[in-house]
């Protein structure tokens, strides 16, 4: 008998990058679980990353897999027929943080593993999702989190100054090249968390979210959170470009100095160096957007 062809299934994946998430999108999923269930999502987060997905990770770089590998990712997808969608998140899918910078690249082994996925859930839909992040802070900080010998021989080794998010896509592309990319900056996502959660989901443009402006409240001081507060209650009859631009506005007018200034501890890393990875990083994000299968998420 012939086997009956499973149902196609949207399967999202968030792979973070580092120092984008810090467990958010997980505890939005949770938060938000009854409207997921009510639309047929389900959600994962890192346990069954560590328990399913890191194990295959590592063999498929040392060996061919088996179909037992194949096999333990394919069955962990839910068989209810009213699940449409899947959310899978964890910031290490892309790569863990030791190996986000080797071989000259950011996050060079992600195309390789965005290929493996597409060849595993073949008979599905696989979305990559992953928040971006100013190389002139996300490379300090990154530097920073290894072993002081680790980050000796990249710096040796590597002209950081190269260093950008165009090659990590490209190969991504090229590996995977039906996988949708769906990627935004991490500096808007307090402007947009709650379009970054409903792309991530599949949900409606206008569903409500229990948590859309949390993160942005913790940035701003008390009058900013009672501004949030009330322009939450008229959202629904509001244009989202003029509701973000209203929220810029409250950003601008009460954000906490303290909530939103950071330091960067890498020697010899200056606001010079800041700022030029900062022009390069804008126009990564206009080149990227530009790119036919990447959606950029912007205010």
């Amino acid at each position: 008998m012939k086997a009956r062809k499973r149902t196609q299934m949207q399967v999202a994946i968030h792979a973070g990058a580092a120092f984008t998430d810090e467990g958010r999108v997980l505890n939005s999923l949770k938060n938000n679980s009854g409207t997921l269930t009510g639309n047929g999502v389900k959600f994962f987060g890192i346990r069954r990353y560590n328990r399913i997905f890191k194990p295959v990770f590592e063999q498929a770089e040392i060996e061919t897999l088996d179909s037992t590998s194949y096999q333990n990712i394919q069955g962990i997808l839910p068989s209810e027929a009213d699940t449409r969608r899947v959310v899978f998140s964890s910031g290490r899918f892309a790569g863990d943080a030791n190996a986000a910078l080797r071989e000259g690249q950011l996050y060079p082994f992600a195309g390789r593993r965005m290929a493996l996925l597409e060849q595993i859930f073949d008979d599905h839909q696989v979305e990559l999702f992953m928040g971006l992040r100013n190389p002139g802070s996300f490379i300090p900080k990154l530097l920073m989190s290894l072993p002081e010998g680790e980050r000796e021989d990249i710096v040796r080794n590597t002209d950081l100054s190269c260093l950008s998010w165009i090659g990590m896509i490209e190969d991504i592309q090229d590996l995977a090249p039906n996988v949708k990319i769906t990627l935004w900056s991490n500096e808007d996502t307090p402007f947009i968390w709650g379009d970054i959660m409903r792309a991530l989901t599949g949900l409606g443009e206008h569903t409500a979210l229990v948590d859309e402006y949390d993160l942005l409240a913790t940035l701003l001081d008390e009058t900013g959170r009672n501004k949030v507060d009330a322009l939450a209650q008229r959202v629904g009859v509001q244009d989202k470009t003029v509701r973000h631009e209203n929220l810029a506005q409250i950003f601008e007018e009460h954000a906490q100095p303290d909530k939103i200034e950071e330091e960067l501890d890498l020697p010899g890393w200056s606001s010079d160096i800041v700022d030029a990875f900062s022009e390069l990083y804008e126009q990564d994000l206009q080149r990227l957007g530009a790119i036919s299968g990447v959606r950029i998420l912007r205010p």
